[in-house]
C-alpha cells in the first residue's frame, strides 16, 4: 500500500522503529529481520522463538511494534496476544501467520482482542525471501503502525463535524512534512439531501475491529434497507472468515461477493481476497463484478475501484465510509463520489489505528464529515432513513 508522508519517514523523530520479530522459526526470524532493517526508519531490537520470550523480552526493551507468529511452542501468538497488551497497552502487534481457515479464524479473533493488524506470511522460507509483495507489506505496515503509535502518544487531535467547517489540528513534534500534512485544514462539503440507494465502505488497517464496531452499533439502531458493499484489504481466505464474523454481528445476509451476484437490499457484500469488486448496471438491476485488474495502491482488492464504480451505476445517491487504514486507497474513489454529488464520511484520527485513508480522503475536500468511531452508525442511519 502507498505509505502517505504522514504515515512513515524515513526521517523518524525519535529514531528508528523499535521492533520485535516473534517465530519459532530461526530461518523466518532471521529473513524478516534483514527485510525490516534494510529500510533506515526500523530497527529490530529484539527477536524471540516463542510468545513467552516475547513477554519477557518487554523487561528489557523499549519495543513499539510486534510481528508475532501464530503457532509456536511454549506459548503461542493468540496466548501471548493479551500477555503483551497488558505490559504495554500502547504496543502495535501485527499477527502473521499462513494462509489457513484455522490461522484466519484465530487471526480474526486476535484483531478482537487488540493486534492491530494481519500479514499473510508464504509457506516456506523461500517463498518468504523471494516475495517482493510480502517485503513491502511487512515494512510499510511496520513504519505505518509505528508512526502512528508515535503521533497517538504525542498529542490528540479535535474532530471534523459539520457540513462547510474548517478544522485546524494540532500537531506535536513530528518530522516537517508529517506536520505539514497534519496541521493542513480539513474543508468539509455539505452532504447530499437524497437518500442513498446504496452504503459503500473502505477499510484496511484496523478496519475488521472497526467493521464489527459500526455494524454492531447500527443493528442496535435498526437495520437500513439499503445494501451495504464493504472492500477491506486482506487476503484470501481471510475475507471468508471476516464475512462470517459480520454476518454474527450485524444479523443480515453476509457473504463475500460473486461474479454476477444481483445486489439486494438489506444483505453485505464483501469483496474477496485477490480481486477487486465493482458494481456494474445490468438492464434495471446492479450486480457485483469481481475482476483481477491490477492492483491499486498495492491493494487488490483496492477500495478506489469499488467507489468509482458506485459513483458510476448511482450517481449522487451514494453514501461512502472511509474507515481506519494505511495509505491513500479510497480518496480518488472517495472524491469521484463527493463530485458526483454523493454523500462520503470518514473515520477520525484519535478512533482510527492508522489515519492514512480516512486522513487522505478528508484532505483532499471530499468528505461531508470526519467522526469518530463511535459516531459512524448514528450518521450512516440517519442518511439512509432520510424521507
Amino acid at each position: 500500500m502507498t505509505i502517505t508522508t504522514s504515515e512513515a519517514t524515513s526521517q523518524t523523530i525519535g529514531g528508528p522503529i523499535r521492533v520485535m520479530v516473534v517465530d519459532d522459526s530461526a530461518v523466518v526470524r532471521g529473513l524478516e529481520t534483514r527485510m525490516l532493517e534494510e529500510d533506515p526508519a526500523i530497527q529490530v531490537v529484539a527477536s524471540v522463538g516463542n510468545g513467552q520470550m516475547a513477554v519477557q523480552a518487554l523487561d528489557r526493551h523499549d519495543i513499539e511494534v510486534v510481528i508475532l507468529d501464530i503457532e509456536m511452542p511454549v506459548m503461542d501468538g493468540l496466548t501471548a496476544l493479551p500477555e503483551l497488551l497488558r505490559k504495554s497497552p500502547n504496543l502495535k502487534v501485527i499477527m502473521a501467520s499462513t494462509l489457513t481457515l484455522r490461522n484466519a479464524e484465530v487471526t480474526l479473533k486476535a484483531l478482537q482482542m487488540g493486534a492491530s493488524e494481519c500479514l499473510a506470511k508464504p509457506t516456506t522460507s523461500r517463498e518468504i525471501s523471494g516475495g517482493t509483495d510480502f517485503r513491502h507489506d511487512l515494512v510499510e505496515k511496520v513504519k505505518a503502525l509505528g508512526g502512528a503509535r508515535r503521533r497517538a502518544l504525542g498529542r490528540a487531535a479535535p474532530t471534523a463535524r459539520a457540513g462547510g467547517a474548517v478544522v485546524e489540528r494540532k500537531v506535536g513534534a513530528l518530522p516537517s512534512l508529517m506536520a505539514q500534512r497534519a496541521q493542513q485544514p480539513i474543508s468539509l462539503r455539505p452532504a447530499a439531501e437524497e437518500r442513498p440507494d446504496i452504503i459503500a465502505i473502505g477499510s484496511s488497517t484496523g478496519g475488521p475491529q472497526a467493521l464489527f464496531t459500526v455494524f454492531g452499533d447500527m443493528r442496535k439502531g435498526g437495520w437500513p434497507s439499503q445494501p451495504i458493499v464493504v472492500t477491506q484489504h486482506m487476503p484470501a481466505t481471510f475475507t471468508t472468515i471476516l464475512a462470517g464474523h459480520i454476518e454474527r454481528v450485524a444479523g443480515v445476509p453476509t457473504a463475500e461477493a460473486k461474479d454476477g451476484d444481483p445486489i439486494r437490499g438489506g444483505h453485505i457484500y464483501i469483496a474477496p481476497g485477490d480481486y477487486h469488486m465493482v458494481v456494474e448496471t445490468r438492464g434495471t438491476e446492479k450486480i457485483l463484478r469481481l475482476n483481477q485488474d491490477p492492483p491499486e495502491s498495492f491493494c487488490r482488492p483496492a477500495v478506489d475501484p469499488l467507489f468509482r464504480s458506485v459513483a458510476k451505476a448511482y450517481g449522487r445517491r451514494v453514501l461512502a465510509v472511509v474507515l481506519t487504514g494505511m495509505g491513500a486507497d479510497g480518496s480518488k474513489g472517495g472524491k469521484i463520489i463527493a463530485e458526483s454529488g454523493g454523500t462520503v464520511i470518514a473515520q477520525d484520527e484519535p478512533s482510527s489505528v492508522v489515519w492514512g485513508m480516512p486522513g487522505a480522503t478528508a484532505q483532499i475536500g471530499a468528505c461531508s464529515a470526519v467522526l469518530p468511531l463511535k459516531d459512524i452508525a448514528a450518521y450512516v442511519l440517519r442518511s439512509a432513513n432520510k424521507r
